[in-house]
């Protein structure tokens, strides 16, 4: 059986970082996942996914993250059921994060801003010629190995 989940989305608001009674941490944050087609209306649709992560990863997730923030998201699904007040059983199914990658970095004079910073450079940019300065070579039949 395989149950593997990658996600890249936006933090809906701030990670929720609590502790259990034995001393972990735990965090809960809900990821806002893109759809790769859009609606009737021409839009983008959007998945709210509701993910948790434990220990230290936790205690990073809320200390590096925060709302609107893209992270990258490597886990599992898994449900739980619970007994509400009322005695109905609810279920919840949500994302436990295996791995998290931080694509946003908070500004460090100003920790309640994120700086989204581009993964690659942009293509359209001129560079400099790295061997412009080299000269020809010649090569001959005889030179080559096979």
């Amino acid at each position: 059986m395989i149950n593997r989940v990658v996600l890249i989305g936006r933090l809906t608001k701030d990670p929720e970082l609590r502790y259990t009674s034995n001393n972990i941490a735990v965090v809960s944050f809900t990821l806002a996942v893109n759809r790769n087609f859009t609606g009737q209306d021409g839009q983008n649709e959007v998945d709210f996914l509701p993910c948790v992560a434990w220990r230290k990863q936790a205690e990073n997730i809320a200390k590096y993250v925060g709302k609107g923030s893209m992270v990258g998201v490597d886990g599992r699904i898994q449900t739980r059921n619970y007994e509400a007040t009322d005695g109905t059983k609810r279920y919840i199914t949500e994302i436990v994060c295996d791995n998290t990658r931080f694509l946003d970095t908070r500004n460090p004079t100003d920790p309640d801003t994120v700086e989204t910073k581009q993964p690659f450079p942009d293509m359209n940019e001129q560079k400099e010629d790295p061997f412009a300065s080299l000269q020809d070579i010649e090569i001959g039949d005889d030179d080559l190995p096979f």
